[in-house]
C-alpha cells in the first residue's frame, strides 16, 4: 500500500527528495507521516502532513531543513531534505492514517494504521 523511494548516500550538507506512493488511498482525507530508524535510536518522528488543510507537523530536529508536502492527484507525499547532517542517517519509513489526525496525534507512532518498507538515508561527514 506505501511504497517509499529516494534514498541514497549523500555528503553533508547536501539534498535528497524521497517519495512515498500511497496506493488506494484518498490523501485529502488522511495523516501521512514520516519516521525514522538511525542505528541504536529508537524509531523517530520526522514530519506529517494531514491533507484536508495542509496541515504540517515537523521534528524540532529538521524542521527549517525538512519540507513535507503531497500531491494528491498522484497520492504521493514528498520529504524535501535540505542541509543533510551526519545524524540524519537512517531509515525513513512513511506511514498513514485513515483520518485527519489532530497535531497531538501526528507525532506518535501509533496513531498510524499502515507503514511501507522504509528507504535508506546515509549522509557521509
Amino acid at each position: 500500500q506505501l511504497q517509499a523511494s529516494g534514498g541514497g548516500l549523500v555528503h553533508a550538507g547536501g539534498s535528497l527528495r524521497l517519495s512515498c506512493v500511497a496506493s488506494g488511498r484518498t490523501l485529502s482525507s488522511s495523516t501521512m507521516g514520516w519516521f525514522r530508524l538511525a542505528p541504536g535510536k529508537g524509531r523517530q518522528f520526522v514530519a506529517a502532513i494531514r491533507g484536508s488543510g495542509r496541515i504540517t507537523k515537523y521534528a524540532a530536529s529538521v524542521k527549517d531543513r525538512f519540507t513535507i508536502s503531497s500531491d494528491n492527484a498522484r497520492n504521493t507525499v514528498y520529504l524535501q531534505m535540505n542541509s543533510l547532517k551526519a545524524d540524519d542517517t537512517a531509515v525513513y519509513y512513511c506511514a498513514v492514517s485513515g483520518l485527519q489526525l489532530i497535531t497531538s496525534q501526528m507525532s506518535t507512532e501509533s496513531s498510524y494504521d499502515y507503514w511501507g518498507q522504509g528507504t535508506e538515508v546515509t549522509v557521509s561527514s
